[in-house]
């Protein structure tokens, strides 16, 4: 029986109606909240254009929780990615035991944010935390400015490892064994191996990995709110978290429309300046 044109299209509008109510219509209403004055409730009251933004941009609040996001994605970004990487190099060492190693390196991804923050926030305790004790130590981490933001970090970087070392396990496993075994005949040693067969072939790997968790640290949410509440003293208070306490503590849901509009800007240049910086350092051949 022939296909009605219609057909196939008709297949696409439960993913139309899904999209529709769940991206499309927030967005275009986080827009139009905005431009209003809001109640408690946040409901819109009086149109007042683009000054929310400007009060926006005239406060110091802002511009320090813009500058702590930049730094908690540098603090997650990278490392995760980088401490995955040696992990996955670790583990593709066929050496007895690697099946032990693999599901301890991937247990990270198994376990949820809410448990693994509870478990961390007890291991960062200043009297009894199994961190000050190795330490020997009593470090404040989660009530001193300068180890807030530190200690969020490690709970996000742990957080993160799992589904990078699986990721990036299964790309060094894609690389042939007899490249590696001809490079070795001919003499390469490990760094040459690293630079010129390792990095290159898991270039495609690397990229997603790193594109992942830099969307993911602009969004972290769940341990800031569970370990710090974005304190002490604003130190853990990053834009994703400002953008909760102006709506739902403040009741200010049109300024937290105003960040949320922000943040989706600057998401927006880092995606498209990773792209580019893709077709520099990514090898799909």
């Amino acid at each position: 029986m022939k296909l009605s044109p219609v057909e196939p299209y008709l297949y696409l509008v439960p993913s139309f109606i899904i999209f529709i109510t769940f991206v499309f219509y927030p967005f275009i209403n986080t827009i139009y909240v905005s431009m209003y004055t809001t109640d408690l409730r946040g409901r819109v009251k009086d149109f007042v254009g683009l000054q929310n933004f400007i009060d926006l941009f005239n406060s110091p609040a802002f511009y320090n929780s813009i500058t702590i996001t930049f730094k908690f994605v540098l603090m997650i970004a990278f490392p995760s990615v980088l401490i995955a990487f040696i992990l996955a190099l670790l583990a593709n060492n066929k050496l007895k035991g690697n099946r032990i190693y693999e599901t301890m390196f991937s247990l990270p991804m198994a376990i949820a944010s809410a448990p693994a923050t509870a478990f961390w926030s007890m291991a960062f305790n200043q009297t009894n935390g199994i961190i000050n004790y190795v330490l020997g130590q009593e470090i404040q981490w989660l009530t001193n400015p300068d180890y807030a933001l530190i200690a969020v970090s490690i709970v996000t970087v742990w957080l993160s490892i799992g589904f990078n070392f699986i990721f990036l396990t299964v790309g060094l496993r894609n690389i042939p064994t007899e490249l590696i075994e001809s490079v070795s005949i001919d003499g390469a040693n490990y760094l040459q191996k690293f630079r010129y067969i390792y990095l290159p072939l898991i270039s495609p790997q690397m990229f997603v990995v790193v594109f992942i968790n830099v969307i993911g640290s602009f969004q972290a949410f769940g341990q800031i709110k569970l370990l710090t509440e974005g304190g002490p003293g604003d130190s853990t208070n990053v834009l994703v978290y400002s953008i909760y306490q102006e709506a739902f503590k403040y009741g200010r849901f049109e300024v937290a429309c105003a960040q949320a509009l922000v943040l989706f800007v600057i998401m927006l240049c880092v995606t498209l300046l990773q792209f580019k910086f893709e077709k520099k350092v990514v090898h799909y051949d």
